[in-house]
């Protein structure tokens, strides 16, 4: 089954998808073996993969190789960032195309002006709503497979207020696109509007310390929502971990105990180490093949 098809099927089911964010293959298969359904190609992860903050730093071509990276990590639905669509019509387009022959099940399209910046932090602006409009119809229009999901974000309420917001998600549903992602809401009222208000499928973004209230997922799901994604989950997590471990071998002058750590031959397990085991002999006592005649 494409996996275009596979998260298409998610989303009929009627329950809310968890998507953590990953940024290269390793944190996928991760996000795969602990058993969600999906994952997030995170572009502030991208972005940092690269040594650069989610300031619009990152090519289209970047980005997409990023995201065919996870594409083959996986055997579940990756939805990758999709930043502006990389310029105008034209560009959305090849964008769409770019992303759609690597294997990935959709992408998001958002209304800030190039270069964009993460959506919790201040100073975005938008482009004008038409436009916006205008490249949600160019990448409903370039996709070859139907299920390939398109999903229009707004940045509009830290810019022009909730109201706008709104109205750009409708307008973007209205051109095609297949859920909406109102970016950064401030406050419970807000996220619980958005599912009533909005005339179509609904994103939530959970970032840990941004601008959007706390919500566990069941409510998330009672109260509209139909895909939640977690870009930073993984990255602070990892962040976190590192600085910690880089600051106890500098103050202790010594590496840390191997006591309780995971064998190394767990960690290449994770990352699929039993499959090429399998495969590094399952050819070698097979007959022969005879010669042609």
């Amino acid at each position: 089954m494409k996996q275009t098809t596979a998260y298409r099927n998610l989303m009929r089911s009627g329950q809310i998808i968890l998507a953590p964010g990953a940024y290269d293959g390793m944190t996928a298969k991760l996000v795969e073996g602990a058993g969600f359904p999906a994952v997030y190609m995170t572009g502030a992860g991208t972005a940092a993969t690269l040594g650069y903050p989610d300031f619009g730093l990152v090519t289209m071509t970047e980005m997409v190789a990023n995201a065919t990276t996870l594409a083959r990590s996986v055997n579940i639905p990756v939805i990758a960032d999709a930043d502006t669509g990389y310029g105008n019509e034209l560009n959305v387009t090849r964008t769409v195309r770019e992303h759609e022959a690597r294997g990935v099940a959709g992408i998001h399209i958002e209304d800030q002006v190039a270069p964009k910046r993460c959506g919790h932090l201040d100073g975005k602006e938008i482009i004008p709503a038409d436009e916006f409009v205008a490249k949600i119809r160019a990448a409903v229009a370039a996709r070859r497979d139907q299920d390939f999901v398109i999903i229009a974000r707004t940045d509009a309420r830290a810019v022009t207020g909730f109201d706008e917001a709104i109205a750009r998600a409708n307008a973007a549903v209205a051109a095609g696109a297949d859920m909406a992602f109102v970016e950064a809401v401030q406050t419970m009222e807000e996220l619980q509007a958005v599912p009533k208000l909005v005339q179509g499928p609904c994103l939530l973004n959970v970032v840990r310390g941004g601008k959007t209230p706390d919500i566990d997922f069941a409510t998330a799901q009672s109260i509209g929502y139909r895909l939640a994604i977690l870009p930073s989950l993984l990255l602070l997590a990892a962040t976190e971990a590192c600085i910690s471990a880089l600051r106890g071998v500098k103050e202790t002058n010594a590496p840390p105990s191997s006591a309780g750590a995971m064998p190394v031959s767990e960690r290449f397990r994770r990352l699929g180490s039993d499959e090429w085991i399998a495969l590094s002999t399952r050819f070698r006592d097979a007959a022969a093949p005879r010669a042609a005649e």
